[in-house]
C-alpha cells in the first residue's frame, strides 16, 4: 500500500467543527441504551452506569459519543415512544455533561429530529435512509449523517445474503444514499458512509468489505468502520464476543490503512492509541 496516497475526503464537519481526517481517524465511543445489546448484554442499562461509561469514553479520548436505543439485530419490539424515552434523556444529559459531539444511532427520522433539537449533531442510520424523512431532518438541523449499507432492514434476520460483488454492490448502494442526502440539502462534508459489516453479510463478506475499504473510501465521503467485537471477527478467529478486543484493534488498524476515518468502537482507549500511532506514521 502506498502510504503517500491521500484519501479522497479529508474533512468531516460535525456541528461547527471541521475535523481534518487526512491522517487521523476519529473514534466514536458506543453507548448502549438497550437492555439486550449483543456485546454488553445490558451492562450499561442503568442510567448511572450509562453515564459512567460515557465518562470513561470521554476520559479515554473519544471524539464522538454514539447513543443507541434499539439494537440492530432481531429482538423484542421497541416502539417509537420507547426509543424516545431511552435516548432523548441520554442525549440531554450528555450534551450538558460534555463538549464531545453526540451522535444518535437510530433509523427513525422522528427520533433523530427530536435528538437534534436536544443537541445531537450526528444521525447514525443503519437502515440506509429507509425513512425518506431522515435526510430532510438532518438538513433542517445542519446535522451530519451516516449512510449505512444493509441488505434488508434492521432487526430482520438475513441468514443467506448473496451479492454479485459485495464490495462493488455496497459501493453502489452507498453512492446512491449519499446522493439522497445531498439532494435533501445535507452538505457533502457532513455525509459519512458505512459498509455495514455483519448487517446482511456473512462473516466472509464482511471481511472482504474490510479488505476493500479503499474502494469505499474513494467514494468521496468519510468512511466509518463499525467492526468492534463483531461476529465476523468471532467467526474468523473462533472467538467468543468477550475475547475479540485484540482482533477489533487489528481490524481498526487495517481499516484506517484502507481509508476508514471514523471508527465506532467499544474500546475507546485502545482504538485512540491505534489511531494516534497510525496518524503519526501517515503524517511522517
Amino acid at each position: 500500500m502506498d502510504l503517500s496516497t491521500p484519501i479522497s475526503s479529508t474533512v468531516l464537519r460535525i456541528g461547527d467543527t471541521r475535523h481534518d481526517i487526512t491522517h487521523r481517524a476519529l473514534v466514536m465511543g458506543i453507548l448502549n441504551r438497550t437492555p439486550d445489546s449483543f456485546y454488553d448484554r445490558g451492562a450499561d442499562w442503568a442510567f448511572d452506569r450509562f453515564l459512567e461509561r460515557a465518562d470513561s469514553h470521554v476520559a479515554n479520548g473519544a471524539d464522538i459519543l454514539d447513543v443507541g436505543g434499539v439494537k440492530a439485530g432481531p429482538g423484542e419490539e421497541v416502539t417509537e415512544a420507547e426509543e424516545l424515552d431511552r435516548v432523548v434523556p441520554a442525549v440531554e444529559a450528555l450534551v450538558q455533561r460534555f463538549d464531545t459531539p453526540i451522535s444518535v444511532d437510530t433509523w427513525r427520522a422522528s427520533v433523530a429530529r427530536e435528538c437534534y433539537s436536544r443537541g445531537a449533531l450526528v444521525g447514525n442510520d443503519i437502515s440506509g435512509f429507509a425513512d425518506l424523512d431522515y435526510v430532510v431532518a438532518a438538513a433542517e438541523h445542519s446535522a451530519s449523517v451516516v449512510a449505512t449499507h444493509i441488505r434488508l432492514r434492521p432487526r430482520v434476520a438475513d441468514p443467506n445474503p448473496s451479492y454479485d460483488d459485495v464490495v462493488n454492490d455496497v459501493a453502489t448502494f452507498l453512492a446512491d444514499r449519499a446522493a439522497r442526502a445531498l439532494d435533501a440539502g445535507v452538505a457533502a462534508d457532513r455525509i459519512i458512509v458505512d459498509a455495514g459489516l455483519d448487517l446482511g453479510k456473512t462473516a466472509a463478506q464482511s471481511i472482504e468489505l474490510l479488505r476493500g475499504s479503499a474502494v469505499l473510501a474513494n467514494l468521496g465521503f468519510p468512511l466509518l468502520l463499525s467492526v468492534s467485537n463483531k461476529t465476523c471477527l468471532g467467526v474468523l478467529l473462533d472467538l467468543e464476543v468477550d475475547q475479540r478486543i485484540e482482533a477489533s484493534l487489528a481490524a481498526a488498524a487495517i481499516g484506517i490503512m484502507g481509508g476508514c476515518r471514523v471508527l465506532r468502537v467499544h474500546d475507546v482507549q485502545g482504538t485512540v492509541r491505534v489511531a494516534d500511532a497510525i496518524a503519526h506514521v501517515l503524517a511522517a
